[in-house]
């Protein structure tokens, strides 16, 4: 059993369990060759696929113990090898963040990392060989059992294998940060440990996890345990060798370690700045297991994890990563999902590059016949193109089949006669952001339809009822906000205006899911929630630079927000007319708040703010974009910048809360999170309002009670 003063050690963290979903740890002998058994573990909380297996305080324990007695029949030869495989379809998802979240005290989190190198470290020292076979997903310390063991087996087929603790705020804490570098070398260990996580959390697939070398075998999962336990007898009986091509040796040690770490560091810098912690922190141990012990390297993990899962940033990711997996599937304010109308056929309105994202993204995901069309014959042969195009991108990528690739060419059409949209249930356009011009094409359209079918716009900031202001049915109108690029960005902002009946709004929000994009519902108000969001910042970000404030004072002065790119880069990104275009519509409904600049529509006409190198890297701030600003008198320094950014914006988020745009603080993070790239470790904006004081000094209070801080 394991040793009672251990378990002593971690007996506050075990009290404060209660409600922990507990992983079992069932035993079975397997007998193999020559007389020997191999112990099998498998790790099971009881649950069906819908919850997967998780590692708590309690589990671990049991864990420990587990492989403690295994030892002791190790010591009297009665199992050769001790081999470890999950529940179907899991090995384990990590770490119960149920538990890690509600750490109260850094002393605690300091435990919860020595309980997991205490527990799953036995599995290096139970005297025989030991095995972790990976059946399914392994994610975090799912993944760090199977780092700790001797040997490692893979199902080809498994879906997930990743470590997105640098995705959570924190590192990964029980053996990865240490073992992974030191066994398929540095460069592919960024790749796992910090690169992947900070792509939206991208997983390994069975085989890349086994082509970089974290498992040493790869069987196809018809009898994947049969041939896993197979390959783990001819290693113990010594006829199996095991060859480790990725494993660094002494030139990778002496010369490419540094580098590959300061290539590393400089990336992180350029893309998310300093502010995220978590990223650097698992810079520092990847950097220090070049040289260090095994015992020394999880030393380091204990306290990096203690700091990290005791802090704001943890606590905030917490919640944000709560919101994507929890909020997203009950969206606040949805009809009942039977009250959706099907989706058979969709009409999209426009065949230009956003309109033909649309299409392709339609006919990918609902797998029905889509038709574009255009003011000429030109313009939708040019759409219909990109389509077929697009779809063979796909197929080269091998991310579709060439049955599946002729199947959705077939599906797609183009023309230019309404008439053709005559049995479409969904019709969407993507026509030019001017509110005449929209309310034309969808009368002009609607004479075509069945009164069944739903139309949805994809405008940014004109108001969804106007637009519907010359329909027969404005019922079936709805907003469906996009953002770009169309496949990639998970959000849609759905509007809800007064006369969207509930058939309409549950369709939408029920085709949204289908198409696999989070939801939010808003009211029909300027810019919905992340252009409005946006336009405050570029409108203070825009007449600090006005009245005098240099670019560059700007730029600093939103570096603890944590965004993703500075303001004038998102300018850029989003275009200068579009963003000029944003803050009149914004400056228009709400003059005594939101900025207009005719300096940015100066900046429109030269196309750029930033001078930039042959490659696209900015190498500084156009003199001609310096000229157009020049001549303001009342310089901003960056904290006075800040203060006043953070303040119009827990101001105006308050006023949207206020008058129910949306139906809770929770709502306009989601937004920010999934549409506008606002980082995990932030939480969004609302729990950075309230940490900094930006809520007690324009309202008096805070958005969440209590504070989302951490614990320190």
């Amino acid at each position: 059993m394991t040793n009672v003063v251990e378990q002593n050690r971690f007996a506050e963290l075990i009290a404060a369990s209660d409600d922990e979903v507990v992983t079992h740890s069932f035993v079975r002998d397997v007998p193999i060759s020559a007389g020997r058994t191999l112990a099998l573990v498998t790790l099971d909380n009881g649950r069906d696929h819908t919850r997967p297996t998780t590692l708590g305080p309690v589990a671990l324990v049991e864990f420990a113990a587990t492989l403690d007695t295994l030892k002791e029949r190790a010591a009297r030869r009665e199992i050769a090898g001790v081999a470890v495989t999950g529940k179907p379809f899991f090995l384990a998802a990590g770490a119960d963040l149920s538990q890690v979240g509600s750490i109260s005290s850094r002393a605690i989190g300091k435990q919860m990392a020595e309980l997991g190198h205490y527990a799953l470290g036995k599995l290096s020292e139970l005297g025989v060989p030991s095995f972790v076979f990976i059946n399914g997903l392994a994610l975090g310390g799912g993944l760090e059992i199977g780092l700790n063991a001797d040997y490692r087996t893979i199902d080809r087929n498994t879906p997930g294998v990743a470590l997105p603790e640098v995705f959570l705020g924190i590192i990964p804490g029980w053996g990865g940060a240490w073992l992974v570098p030191n066994l398929i070398g540095i460069e592919n260990a960024l790749k796992v440990v910090i690169e992947n996580p900070l792509k939206n959390n991208r997983m390994l697939t069975g085989q890349e996890a086994f082509t970089l070398g974290i498992a040493d075998a790869i069987f196809d999962s018809v009898s994947f345990l049969e041939h896993s336990i197979a390959w783990a007898d001819g290693v113990i009986a010594g006829t199996t060798k095991v060859k480790r091509a990725n494993t660094p040796g002494k030139i990778e040690r002496a010369v490419k370690w540094d580098i590959a770490i300061g290539v590393a560091t400089k990336m992180l810098e350029n893309r998310i700045g300093r502010v995220a912690k978590s990223p650097y922190k698992a810079l520092e141990l990847l950097k220090a297991a070049k040289n260090t012990d095994r015992a020394t390297g999880f030393a380091a993990e204990d306290e990096a994890l203690a700091e990290l899962i005791s802090g704001d940033q943890f606590k905030a990711s917490i919640y944000a990563f709560n919101l994507v997996q929890k909020r997203t599937k009950r969206p606040a304010g949805a009809p009942d999902k039977k009250l959706a109308k099907p989706v058979t056929q969709v009409g999209v309105i426009g065949a230009g590059l956003m309109a033909s994202q649309f299409a392709l993204l339609f006919v990918r995901r609902l797998k029905v016949p889509v038709i574009i069309t255009d003011l000429d014959q030109t313009r939708v042969d040019k759409g219909v193109a990109y389509i077929h195009t697009e779809i063979d991108t796909l197929l080269e990528k091998k991310r579709i089949s060439p049955d599946e690739s002729n199947r959705l060419k077939a599906l797609v059409s183009g023309t230019i006669d309404k008439a053709d949209f005559a049995e479409c249930d969904w019709v969407i356009e993507a026509v030019f952001e001017e509110l005449g011009v929209k309310q034309e094409v969808f009368a002009d359209v609607e004479q075509y339809l069945s009164e069944t079918a739903v139309l949805a716009t994809n405008t940014s900031s004109l108001s969804v009822e106007q637009i519907g202001a010359k329909l027969k049915h404005p019922e079936r109108l709805v907003g469906f906000h996009f953002f770009n690029p169309v496949a990639v960005m998970p959000l849609v902002e759905v509007v809800n205006t007064p006369q969207t009946d509930d058939a309409t709004l549950s369709t939408a929000m029920v085709t949204a899911a289908k198409l696999f994009k989070n939801a939010v519902i808003t009211t029909d108000t300027p810019g919905f929630v992340v252009n409005r969001i946006l336009a405050k910042v570029l409108g203070e970000a825009m007449n600090a630079v006005d009245t005098g404030t240099p670019f560059e004072t700007v730029e600093e002065s939103t570096k603890p927000f944590g965004l993703p790119m500075t303001p004038f880069e998102l300018l850029e990104l989003v275009g200068l007319k579009v963003g000029a275009h944003v803050l009149d519509t914004h400056h228009a409904a709400f003059p005594e708040r939101f900025f207009e600049s005719e300096n940015l529509h100066k900046l429109a006409e030269l196309g750029h703010i930033f001078e930039r190198d042959s490659h696209g890297k900015v190498t500084g701030i156009d003199k001609k974009a310096r000229a157009i600003v020049a001549g303001g008198t009342t310089p901003m320094t960056a904290e006075e910048l800040r203060i006043r950014i953070e303040d119009g914006l827990a101001d105006e988020v308050h006023r949207m809360l206020e008058s129910k745009v949306v139906e809770a603080a929770e709502d306009i993070d989601l937004c920010l999170i999934l549409g506008a790239g606002y980082p995990f470790q932030m939480g969004g904006v609302t729990p950075y309002l309230d940490r900094v004081g930006a809520s007690e000094r324009v309202f008096h209070d805070t958005f969440h009670h209590p504070i989302l801080r951490g614990v320190q």
